[in-house]
């Protein structure tokens, strides 16, 4: 509370004093690893906050606070309540974040790091995570083994990274040196050892050094402070793992720092003023230079750094700054806003605010750093707890194709927070998605509609047309073998152009897919085709051969059309002769089952027609396209060869038929024979599937039963 009156006004530190106490009362008797008090956690993580990082008023509070509301000892609404409303959003992000669970994946750090950030809507949650983050650091010891390595790692990978985005120096090379300790800790024992071995000497050139530089700047009456700063033990053992060599080949172990006293007005004279005065006596590195006074860098942080060499071939890095940049450095965007003239009464000032956002949702230039922006983003999880990235509006079904093609392909459903949904439930961040898949789901046009990625949207759209293609190959083949049964004299090329301009089409391939799917009846085609070729006008064509309209008996000359959408008319297919789309047929009035569907040729057809003329009714299928799915039975008679049954099922399935039953048997003839009953649309598939399975080697004779 000393610290707080320091820096908060008297109704500020009221309110922090009486959220100070509500932790107390919520975390009364709870206790850390070490048996300390739990609320230490809270109070040492809010003197980090004020202090260190230089946060306000609702900061405090929330931090003191975020305990309680995460152990769900107190709600954030009860917070805002008591506290104001612009707690809320910190103390809720603040418990998404505390949920997020990382795996110790390198693939994965990047994802885990932008999903932190993206549950950071107020910036200064941020903040006070890293912030919480470095307390647990500093009290590790105390935790259990496995909890070391872990946090040791998530600070390594994730939170150190990102206080260095926003230019939280001291805390990101704190961070790194705690958690190199434990995951690293016979190279950190080793560098430590050795730095303190050489800090004698290294205090005596450093002595040296500056005698003649302080001896100028004194003379030139500039007010400064130097400061020696060594390198961070986690930088050195970076240096010497990514360029390969020993510790005595680390140069740049440490850098002056020169620390000017001055107004505003004077900082850039000044700095330059004192970079004159070290050269005067060291020569500098050109390709060293780095001018981040004139252009700060995106964070915040300004400094002039140049590196120079002694006599004895020695060298040294000198950065020169004054006590507003020098804190700027030390604390961040937070400082550089306060020194920028922002009156924050508590540090809430939007503009500061406003800035760190910015730089978590840009890629600015840092090296080591390449976490992209997270706006327009979200983070799901798999059950196994593998992150993934989508784009904000992303689907399950978007989910699945990022996981896999395959999954996507078969996607059905999910499971998203335990909750059962549909392939088009829209995702949300920190979501934990399932995915359910079925064998005989394939992609559809209409999921184009749904999924949001380039990703999903490719590999659906590449499905589409693979499958377009194999449809046009047995439309092809179809219309290739129905020209040639009819010997029309036509060649094929003729024929589709014919089809093309009487369907409005502009490729052939639109033909043949149509002929596959059913919606091209053979019959049509070849009425068509013939008057085509008696020099009948394609207009002509078109009005004769228009489907006639729908209607029951009782119209003269009507007949009865067969599809899915007749009302009012009950009708069934007869089971003596199991009629198919594309067969030609007749319907007759039973006495108690209403209208059956009977084969023109089924073996009942003209006992039916000589003694119940009166009950028979003219009937068609509708020919735009099949309505439902029928059986029909295919006989075979093949060689009992080795892999005969898997080269027939193979080349049924090839054509998307589902097979309903398959039973063949040996004869004494060494041969095997049998019925497989399929699942079709009409006749067409039928023909293409007796006309495929005759062609296989091994096969003696395949064709359709009739009864």
């Amino acid at each position: 509370m000393e610290k707080v009156r320091g820096y908060f006004s008297d109704r500020s530190t009221e309110m922090v004093a009486g959220a100070l106490e509500l932790a107390a009362d919520k975390l009364y008797g709870m206790k850390r690893y070490d048996g300390s008090p739990f609320l230490d956690h809270s109070v040492n993580t809010a003197l980090i906050v004020i202090s260190e990082i230089g946060l306000g008023r609702n900061s405090t509070i929330s931090t003191l606070l975020h305990d309680p509301v995460r152990m769900g000892l107190l709600t954030a609404k009860e917070v805002g309540a008591a506290y104001g409303e612009e707690c809320v959003p910190i103390l809720k992000g603040l418990c998404n974040i505390s949920d997020v669970n990382p795996k110790q994946s390198k693939e994965q750090a990047d994802n885990f790091r932008d999903l932190i950030v993206s549950y950071s809507t107020d910036s200064r949650v941020i903040l006070i995570k890293l912030a919480d983050r470095l307390e647990v650091m500093r009290s590790l010891s105390m935790f259990p083994p496995d909890k070391r390595l872990k946090k040791s790692w998530e600070s390594m990978n994730l939170y150190a990274q990102i206080a260095h985005k926003l230019g939280l120096y001291s805390l990101k090379s704190e961070l790194e040196d705690i958690s190199l300790s434990y995951l690293e800790a016979r190279d950190y024992e080793n560098i430590t050892a050795r730095l303190a071995e050489s800090a004698e000497e290294r205090e005596a050139f450093i002595g040296r050094f500056l005698t003649p530089v302080v001896a100028k700047l004194d003379e030139a009456g500039i007010k400064y402070t130097v400061k020696s700063r060594t390198k961070s033990v986690y930088s050195i053992w970076s240096k010497m793992r990514r360029v390969g060599i020993p510790f005595e080949e680390v140069f740049d172990l440490f850098a002056l720092r020169v620390i000017i006293d001055c107004p505003p007005e004077d900082e850039k004279r000044l700095c330059w003023n004192v970079y004159s005065v070290v050269t005067d006596f060291y020569t500098p590195n050109p390709e060293r230079m780095r001018d981040w006074i004139s252009i700060p860098k995106s964070n915040g942080y300004e400094s002039l750094h140049t590196t120079v060499v002694t006599k004895e071939g020695r060298w040294v890095e000198i950065q020169i700054r004054s006590e507003r940049m020098n804190e700027v450095a030390e604390r961040g965007i937070a400082a550089h806003w306060r020194y920028k003239g922002v009156h924050q009464g508590g540090m809430g000032s939007e503009q500061w605010l406003a800035k760190v956002r910015e730089l978590m949702e840009s890629d600015s230039d840092i090296s080591g750093m390449a976490a992209e922006g997270t706006m327009g983003e979200i983070f799901v999880f798999t059950p196994r707890g593998d992150l993934r990235k989508l784009p904000e509006g992303a689907t399950l079904l978007d989910f699945a194709f990022d996981i896999h093609t395959g999954l996507g392909s078969t996607c059905t459903g999910g499971r998203i927070n335990q909750r059962n949904v549909q392939i088009r439930e829209v995702l949300h961040n920190g979501d934990i998605v399932e995915i359910f898949t079925s064998k005989t789901q394939k992609p559809k046009a209409d999921w184009l509609n749904i999924v949001k990625t380039s990703k999903a949207r490719n590999k659906i759209r590449a499905y589409i047309r693979e499958e377009q293609a194999k449809a046009a190959n047995l439309g092809r083949e179809e219309l290739e073998r129905k020209l040639k049964n009819w010997k029309f004299g036509i060649s094929l090329d003729d024929a589709v152009a014919v089809l093309c301009k009487y369907y409005k089409v502009r490729t052939g391939i639109e033909v043949y897919g149509r002929i596959a799917d059913g919606k091209i009846g053979m019959t049509e085609v070849k009425d068509l085709v013939a008057r085509h070729l008696s020099g009948e006008p394609l207009t002509e064509v078109r009005r004769r051969t228009a489907p006639a309209p729908k209607a029951a008996e009782g119209a003269s000359g009507d007949a009865l059309v067969i599809d899915d959408t007749i009302k009012n008319l009950d009708y069934k297919l007869a089971k003596c002769c199991n009629p198919i789309f594309g067969d030609d047929v007749f319907g007759f009035v039973t006495i108690n089952a209403g209208i059956t569907i009977h084969r023109n040729d089924c073996p009942n057809a003209v006992r039916l027609r000589e003694q119940y003329p009166y009950r028979v009714l003219p009937a068609r299928w509708r020919s735009t396209a099949a309505q439902g799915a029928f059986q029909a039975s295919i006989r075979v008679v093949a060689e009992n060869s080795t892999g005969i049954l898997n080269r027939i099922t193979e080349v049924i399935s090839d054509l998307k038929i589902n097979i309903r039953s398959m039973s063949l048997t040996p004869n004494d003839k060494g041969e095997i024979a049998g019925l497989i009953n399929i699942e079709v649309t009409g006749t067409q598939l039928v023909d293409m599937v007796v006309y495929k399975v005759s062609n296989i080697k091994g096969v003696l004779r395949a064709y359709r039963i009739k009864s």
